[in-house]
């Protein structure tokens, strides 16, 4: 792995040497090709595109600071900027698999890596065991022979459930297995799986790090032999190229970073604390409330807590949660999350057909907003149920 470099100088600092004419914000190199002075050197890039300038589809100056950035961050030697989460997944479990291969993944993945193991890699003959995550006898059940990945996700994205990151990496590396993990909740600031064993981070940057709700964007990060074998097997070809505007978007995002998820977690805490003494919520599920039953791996793996969260309300009526979904303030009615505002997300909106259980949870994203705003809000929806 890299050295390790101090988060701000990371984001403010690392790369930023050079600039043209003394530039302060990073230039945005916004050329789809480029040239070169002599025969020899063109004849170099083309035979080693992975670490030349040739063609934005494969490497632009923009786009690498930011790699730069990210991989320093997560504590990796490498990193791979993708045009969305959704390539960042396909990208890194494609790039590890074949015919006839089996994955093991945890079941409250996000949607779309779920949509890629059953409706697509199925297609290929690839197979796929799910298990909830929480206890690792469960993983070493699920390995076969041929099981190639463990794909993980902690917390998950609707019950925001951990694995034992450390635990996981020591028995997939036992069997000869890579490991992947969406990173994208807790971002670097807050956990950093590389460091427990994990061998590739993938992220939704379109959440934390743009932090803005203005770009959609993936980003890849591991060790530089994982990320030069994705380059070669999967992002070249399928061709999930990165915009180099997106790339200086999510350079001005970093740049609060730190700050940001500082405010994000505070902001949420007290939101959590409102809602743990609420007659009518039923469960919070939030990997750093202290009733939590993961609440102690929680502190154990992670250096603090994102601002989506999900909880239970006392009713098992649909339409009282639209009712109080309609009649929540200051919360936007959304997919997707990390920006600076509040959303919110029946599970029902998603699934009509939600079991009676399952009708009654709601996820929102606590943002950047006066934390009593939101909670006056809550409480005059509330009333509703």
């Amino acid at each position: 792995m890299s050295e390790k470099k101090n988060v701000t100088e990371i984001l403010h600092h690392l790369g930023e040497d050079n600039f043209p004419f003394g530039a302060v914000s990073p230039p945005i190199f916004q050329t789809s090709i480029f040239s070169f002075p002599t025969f020899e050197d063109f004849q170099e890039a083309m035979g080693d595109e992975a670490h030349h300038y040739l063609y934005t589809r494969g490497n632009n100056p923009t786009v690498n600071l930011f790699e730069t950035k990210i991989a320093a961050l997560e504590h990796g030697e490498q990193a791979k900027l993708v045009s969305s989460g959704v390539a960042a997944i396909s990208a890194s479990v494609l790039a590890f698999l074949k015919a006839g291969d089996h994955v093991v993944a945890v079941k409250d993945a996000y949607s779309w890596a779920k949509t890629l193991l059953e409706k697509y890699l199925t297609r290929f003959g690839v197979e796929y065991t799910y298990v909830s995550g929480t206890d690792l006898a469960e993983f070493a059940a699920a390995i076969r022979p041929n099981t190639k990945i463990i794909y993980l996700e902690s917390p998950t994205t609707f019950r925001f459930e951990l694995q034992d990151l450390k635990a996981v990496a020591a028995l997939a590396k036992e069997r000869g297995i890579k490991t992947i993990i969406d990173n994208t909740w807790a971002t670097p600031i807050f956990q950093n799986p590389l460091d427990y064993g994990i061998d590739i981070v993938v992220h939704s940057a379109t959440k934390y790090f743009g932090g803005h709700s203005d770009l959609v964007a993936g980003v890849i990060a591991g060790k530089a032999d994982d990320i030069n074998h994705i380059f070669r097997t999967e992002f070249q070809n399928i061709g999930t190229v990165p915009d180099p505007f997106m790339a200086w978007l999510l350079l001005r995002g970093i740049r609060t970073l730190q700050i940001r998820m500082k405010a994000h977690y505070e902001n949420t805490q007290q939101i959590v604390n409102y809602l743990s003494g609420h007659p009518k919520i039923e469960e919070i599920l939030y990997p750093f409330y202290v009733k939590n039953p993961q609440y102690e791996l929680a502190k154990a793996q992670m250096r603090g807590g994102a601002g989506l969260f999900s909880f239970k309300i006392r009713t098992r009526d649909a339409s009282k949660i639209a009712e109080f979904t309609n009649k929540l303030q200051f919360f936007r009615k959304a997919v997707s999350w990390g920006g600076y505002e509040s959303l919110v997300f029946p599970y029902a909106a998603s699934h009509p057909d939600a079991s009676e259980e399952l009708v009654s949870l709601v996820r929102v994203h606590i943002g950047l907003e006066e934390p009593q705003l939101l909670i006056e809000s809550l409480e005059n929806a509330l009333k509703c149920v």
